[in-house]
């Protein structure tokens, strides 16, 4: 049976350069890059070196690139530490954050009494931006906390309208990045943005890796505690095969970016052109009047089939070959229905099934073709 792979925004597959990054490194520089003599100063090397790729790819200095094991790791440390160490009292977040963000900041409520405010959204899912700015006008050290790219959805958020926003009233401005670094262009030098986080699987390379941008001149301390690896902020040996591999994936996403976002955006659009044809009554979710300010290679679709196939929905997918998600692959064990489809989509359309499809360069039109012959067999 043909094998179809159609959730990479829950995680990609290495790239083959990658591994082959990965695995000189790992058979040829196997020194702990801590170590002063020459095998720790060789993995050393690839350490910086990895740093300062990421670093000029994204217009950051390195100084301000720290690796983590990922995206969850990252936001906890930047929340903690702005909580702890910059004297946050409150956090300005949304309802349709990833469950990193939503249970640290609730955790932050729960340890510190920093008080958390939700801003309205609208209907499609996007930020109010009236009320963020009448939350910003209370005189309270804040962060705010939202996501570039919403993961379920593909919504984008005006990262630099936020950011400008969060400079005129003196709060700190984080932005979960992890579906959009690797996958659009992004300059660090030229947004407001505070900090940001990054996790190299989602851009083809390895899992338990990743970074978070921290704006130079501003302190976090660790949530880790341990040695002085990472400036002090994120204790632990580095995975310097890992980094290596991150750093080449992310290299060789930024090098391709053009070409690979417009045969995704082509398989998107050849898509919707296919379910118009085969499934009337579906509907994006998130798009409202402007589904073309959704994310190139995310779809979220709204089925026009009864509550009853929602559980088996991805089962019956799954036995036809074809792998895609109803949400964040996160709560894959949850039969709770999406936190996030939950703020935009009314009682009765929330139980019906939607799916969550993302693409990748890897992805070819006979994929979609697959896809919407196994939807049509349910």
């Amino acid at each position: 049976m043909e094998k179809v792979y159609l959730d990479n925004a829950s995680t990609t597959a290495i790239r083959p350069e990658v591994i082959s990054e990965m695995a000189a490194v790992m058979g040829g520089i196997y020194g702990n890059p801590s170590s002063t003599h020459s095998f720790g100063r060789s993995a050393k090397v690839v350490l910086e070196t990895s740093r300062k790729t990421i670093a000029g790819l994204l217009n950051a200095e390195a100084r301000e690139i720290i690796f983590t094991s990922g995206g969850t790791e990252g936001i906890n440390l930047i929340i903690r530490s702005a909580v702890r160490d910059l004297k946050v009292q409150r956090i300005i977040t949304s309802r349709i954050e990833h469950h990193a963000v939503l249970n640290t900041a609730l955790a932050m409520n729960a340890e510190y009494g920093t008080a958390v405010n939700f801003v309205n959204l609208n209907a499609n899912g996007s930020i109010d931006f009236s009320h963020l700015e009448l939350l910003l006008k209370e005189d309270v050290p804040t962060l705010v906390s939202l996501m570039h790219v919403n993961n379920e959805t593909g919504h984008v958020l005006d990262i630099a309208a936020v950011g400008n926003l969060c400079r005129e009233y003196k709060a700190f401005f984080q932005s979960d990045t992890v579906q959009s670094v690797g996958k659009t262009g992004i300059d660090l030098q030229n947004l407001p943005v505070d900090f940001i986080t990054a996790s190299a699987h989602k851009f083809h390379g390895p899992k338990g890796t990743g970074f978070i941008y921290i704006r130079k001149n501003i302190t976090l301390h660790p949530v880790i505690y341990g040695g002085e690896q990472e400036k002090g902020v994120r204790a632990g040996t580095e995975a310097v095969h890992q980094v290596a591999g991150m750093a080449k994936a992310l290299q060789l996403s930024y090098q391709n970016l053009e070409m690979e976002q417009k045969h995704i955006s082509d398989l998107k659009s050849y898509l919707v052109e296919k379910l118009d044809a085969c499934l009337p009554g579906y509907s994006i979710n998130g798009a409202g009047s402007e589904p073309d300010k959704l994310f190139y290679n995310i779809l979220n679709v709204l089925l026009p089939l009864p509550e009853e196939k929602t559980a088996m929905i991805l089962f019956h997918l799954d036995m036809k070959g074809v792998a895609v998600s109803r949400g964040s692959a996160c709560q894959s064990g949850s039969i709770k229905p999406s936190h996030v489809l939950k703020e935009i989509l009314n009682e009765s359309d929330i139980k019906k099934p939607s799916l969550r499809i993302s693409f990748s360069h890897y992805n070819t039109k006979q994929d979609i073709d697959v896809l919407v012959d196994a939807l049509k067999t349910i």
